[in-house]
């Protein structure tokens, strides 16, 4: 009997000695990230038969065990991605709204400038201070396009380098996991299926930090290692073998980079989509979602302007009396080749019309026997047909097939307005060259007796002109109701003459009005000596609050207020958003550590409570001693 006290007392002991060790490691750690509390995991030894009844062996330590819960786990996981997707892209998209937004730095003061100039030459438009002040206030509005296109340039260029961090982060944690993997399997292997507690903690934790990264899936196997997942089910991590990613150049795209699987030296291109959550995931959509169709949307404004206004000018007449020009270079679509591509195709697009023009990208495929588009913001498909003769076109820009053929499987990017922004440029810095004036001028003979009056005239639009735009051409009313022309190109017969009706010969447009007699004529010619005529820059000028983008529902103005707006408003979604994840992060975390975290206090007690179980036992060994030297007194 004495025996069995002195091994329950000291199995008593050593139970107590190991809580105490582990109390004591909880308490150590109670400030080490990732780390979950420990519990001694004890049982009743067999008791032993006596004729008085069964008597207790003591205790028995069978092992110790993490207070872990997968479920809580798998939530905080599944909530840190989403917070650092959504913190991510907020801090991007801060960085747009700053600069888009700006009320002396953005686009549409510039604007208002160069229509303010333009409206103030067509009181005088004579004046070359004033011409030369158009110039001015023109070169201001381009210097801020430029400017921020520029700046969102860098914005991409610096988010390309956040992404090969972020890869290279995930790169690091998969073979850490992958490491840790094999030391858990050997350990478990050493402890007889005992659970390395501390090196499953260290896992956990970097599957932690790996998913703020991105969004990734775990699986436990029965050996103790774990199997990491990314995207559609790519593996990253299995048993002790880490795959990687790559950053790699977009095939569709030169600009970007694309995030690729490296699995025996082989690069596997992933579908970008499917990489999501974490900051990997936000740098993607930030880019794909709001970036690039921010530069469009600004490049749409930029090249709605300088188209606009280099027709107009052209239906004009500068100081010199010379037609107008063009005065803004307007971008052509950018277009790239597939790099996967084998045939032989060189492509092209231009601007069909402005009106028509979206923000979005395009991508142009052929698959052996028919050719689609499609555009990418929303993936609405086009069928283009069986060929690209004669040039289809798509949302106001039209694909040009310029030498050679695609192959089954080839495609090309079509950017519409891509570069509008950030090659759009004065042409001619000569406020000479301003077209103020109509190269047109209609009068009426000294000699008519009714009561007939005709326009100015207009230049039909859109350019090019009429070659016979100046030519002379003489209205002759035969009468009341019938007029003949002499100059008309082609040649036409009598006219019924209906009073304010258009009347439209080589290029130009004019209304007659009241009632004419017989013989009375009226001439339209070339205007010479008009350096006072503002018909044309009243034109011009005029482009401001006309609705001529988004398929004639928008101005120049309200196209880039709605860029501004829905920056804005993308922005302060994630704002809030943000800040109701980081709250269901907090909350969902202090569950998770409810269960898991080392409560001190909780510790403390538990230090007392081994303490005095250790004592306790300690004393019992003694009492057992003290019996054990009576029996042998007795024997003395």
């Amino acid at each position: 009997m004495g025996s069995n006290i002195f091994s329950a007392s000291l199995s008593g002991m050593n139970a107590a000695q190991y809580a105490l060790t582990t109390t004591e490691h909880n308490i150590a750690n109670a400030n080490t990230p990732g780390f979950t509390r420990q519990q001694v995991l004890v049982s009743s030894r067999a008791a032993q038969a006596s004729g008085a009844g069964f008597i207790g062996q003591g205790v028995d330590v069978a092992g110790v065990q993490r207070i872990y819960d997968q479920f809580l786990t798998t939530q905080v996981r599944q909530e840190q991605s989403q917070s650092s997707y959504l913190s991510a892209y907020l801090s991007a998209m801060k960085q747009v709204d700053n600069l888009v937004a700006d009320p002396a730095a953005g686009v549409s003061p510039a604007m208002q400038s160069f229509f303010d100039a333009m409206n103030g030459l067509s009181s005088s438009p004579e004046s070359v201070p004033a011409r030369q002040t158009v110039i001015s206030t023109a070169q201001f509005a381009v210097n801020r396009f430029q400017a921020i296109d520029q700046r969102l340039t860098d914005i991409a260029d610096g988010l390309t380098g956040q992404i090969a961090g972020s890869v290279q982060s995930v790169n690091t944690y998969a073979t850490q996991i992958a490491t840790l993997n094999g030391n858990i399997k050997r350990a478990i292997a050493a402890g007889q299926g005992q659970p390395p507690n501390d090196l499953l903690d260290q896992r956990d934790q970097l599957v932690n930090q790996l998913n703020k990264e991105m969004k990734v899936t775990v699986q436990q196997q029965t050996d103790g290692a774990m199997n990491v997942f990314v995207g559609n089910g790519q593996a990253l991590v299995i048993d002790e073998r880490a795959m990687a990613l790559q950053v790699v150049q977009s095939p569709n795209d030169p600009s970007k980079v694309d995030i690729a699987y490296l699995t025996n030296g082989k690069t596997i291109p992933l579908q970008q989509s499917s990489l999501q959550g974490g900051n990997l995931g936000a740098y993607l959509t930030f880019r794909d979602q709001s970036l690039e169709p921010a530069r469009n949307a600004l490049g749409r404004v930029a090249l709605g302007l300088a188209t606009s206004l280099n027709q107009q000018n052209q239906l004009g007449q500068d100081l010199q009396g010379a037609l107008g020009g063009s005065l803004l270079v307007a971008a052509a679509p950018r277009v790239d080749k597939g790099a996967n591509n084998t045939g032989t195709a060189t492509l092209s697009a231009s601007i069909a019309s402005v009106s028509a023009l979206t923000t979005s990208d395009y991508q142009l495929k052929f698959d052996g026997t028919h050719y689609t588009m499609t555009r990418l913001s929303d993936n609405a498909l086009t069928n283009l047909g069986a060929s690209l003769v004669p040039a289809p076109t798509v949302d106001g820009f039209t694909v040009n097939l310029d030498a050679g053929a695609m192959a089954a499987g080839d495609s090309f990017s079509i950017r519409p307005t891509a570069n509008a922004a950030r090659d759009i440029a004065l042409l001619n810095n000569d406020p000479a060259k301003l077209a103020t004036a109509a190269p047109i001028r209609t009068s009426a003979a000294l000699t008519n007796l009714g009561t007939a009056k005709i326009t100015a005239g207009t230049v039909n639009a859109p350019p090019p002109l009429n070659a016979n735009l100046q030519a002379p051409l003489s209205i002759t009313f035969t009468s009341a109701t019938t007029f003949t022309v002499v100059g008309a190109v082609p040649a036409v017969g009598a006219q019924t003459y209906t009073p304010g009706q258009a009347i439209s010969f080589n290029g130009w447009t004019t209304q007659i009005s009241g009632t004419p007699v017989a013989g009375d004529a009226f001439n339209v010619a070339a205007n010479t000596n008009a350096t006072g005529d503002n018909r044309n820059v009243l034109l011009m000028a005029g482009l401001q609050k006309q609705n001529l983008l988004a398929n004639g529902t928008t101005s120049f103005q309200g196209a880039y207020s709605q860029l501004v707006g829905s920056i804005g408003a993308k922005t302060n979604e994630l704002m809030v958003t943000s800040q109701a994840q980081d709250a269901m992060l907090t909350q969902t975390v202090a569950m998770q550590q409810g269960v898991s975290g080392v409560n001190l206090d909780e510790e403390a007690a538990n230090l007392l409570r081994y303490q005095k179980a250790y004592q306790a036992s300690a004393k019992a060994m003694q009492i057992a001693n003290t019996m054990f030297d009576a029996l042998l007194t007795l024997g003395r």
